[in-house]
């Protein structure tokens, strides 16, 4: 596989470590340092002529910094004539900026895909972007992972499966993800009926579905600030829940998140490694992680032999 080449950024070396290992391909070799104003230096350090480049770095916070590097890192390859560059990004960030929600706000998300089309990225990789249109910002081709299928058979493995449980959605946009969820645990589903006021707030009011002597698993595709997720967690609690576990792809945690959840009655947070945990959740002992590289190294490999990437979730 000479022509297939993974380089990192520093946002999370281990998971591009685990991800290179998996597809048993060395890291490619880069010096990543600062000028004096905080300006981003980046140095390849071997050759990607007319190799396929994959590029991981998930924009884990601080966001900007971590989109910065990986701009310059895509130019670098690009000026470097390699093949085919493709960005690995775990966790997406401003994906929530999807659309319009107020007059005169923009659309982060695809400002965000142009920028990478013009810093030299032919094609994406990432895994539960926050909603699926996103793929259509790309004048490429974006190969869209899925982590609830990892998140399942791990859940599954340790705690079970069957009608004794039951997977519950924050809110109705999750919905197909509580779905997918729940056909692989073979449960039935519930969704809270939530209201939004603004970034980061939302208010969980009544649930439709039937959680009383049932241990419930809230699924979701990120955990930001954990307001929507404690505040789920303690309406199942209300309403009859036994056992309540939360499970989500991205452990964003920001701002008083860990606290949150180390407060709450939920029995344990299950996520993957796109974005590495804090030392403070660590310590917390509530978090598994699930690691997702397998599948993005499977993804990889496939990409650069020309498979079915798609194929990876036809279970």
């Amino acid at each position: 596989m000479a022509d297939l080449k993974i380089f990192s950024g520093n946002t999370n070396p281990i998971f591009a470590n685990r991800v290179a290992e998996a597809a048993g391909v060395q890291m490619g070799k880069a010096k990543f340092s600062r000028f004096a104003d905080g300006e981003v230096q980046v140095e390849i350090h071997e050759s990607v002529r007319g190799c396929n480049v994959f590029v991981i770095q998930s924009t884990c916070p601080p966001v900007n910094e971590s989109y910065m590097e990986l701009f310059m890192i895509l130019d670098a390859l690009k000026r470097a004539s390699a093949n085919e560059i493709t960005a690995v990004i775990p966790y997406y960030g401003y994906a929530r900026q999807d659309r319009k929600v107020a007059p005169r706000a923009p659309i982060s998300a695809k400002c965000i895909a142009n920028l990478l089309n013009s810093a030299g990225a032919d094609r994406v990789l990432s895994v539960d972007l926050h909603s699926a249109q996103i793929q259509g910002f790309f004048n490429g081709p974006v190969d869209h992972l899925f982590g609830i299928p990892s998140l399942a058979q791990a859940f599954e493995k340790h705690y079970g499966a069957g009608e004794e449980f039951v997977t519950v959605s924050p809110d109705a946009g999750g919905v197909e993800r509580c779905r997918a969820f729940a056909k692989r645990v073979k449960s039935p589903i519930a969704i809270i009926d939530k209201r939004r006021t603004g970034p980061n707030e939302a208010k969980a009011l009544h649930i439709v579905g039937d959680v009383r002597d049932k241990t419930a698993i809230i699924v979701d595709d990120m955990i930001d600030t954990a307001g929507t997720l404690t505040q789920a967690v303690d309406s199942l609690v209300k309403n009859g829940a036994k056992r309540v576990f939360a499970v989500a792809t991205h452990p964003v945690l920001s701002g008083p998140a860990v606290s949150r959840l180390a407060e709450s009655p939920v029995e344990k947070v299950i996520v993957t490694d796109t974005i590495p945990l804090s030392e403070a959740a660590v310590q917390c002992g509530k978090f598994e992680v699930v690691s997702v590289a397998p599948v993005v190294a499977e993804a990889i490999l496939r990409i650069n032999s020309h498979g079915s990437v798609s194929a990876l979730f036809d279970v």
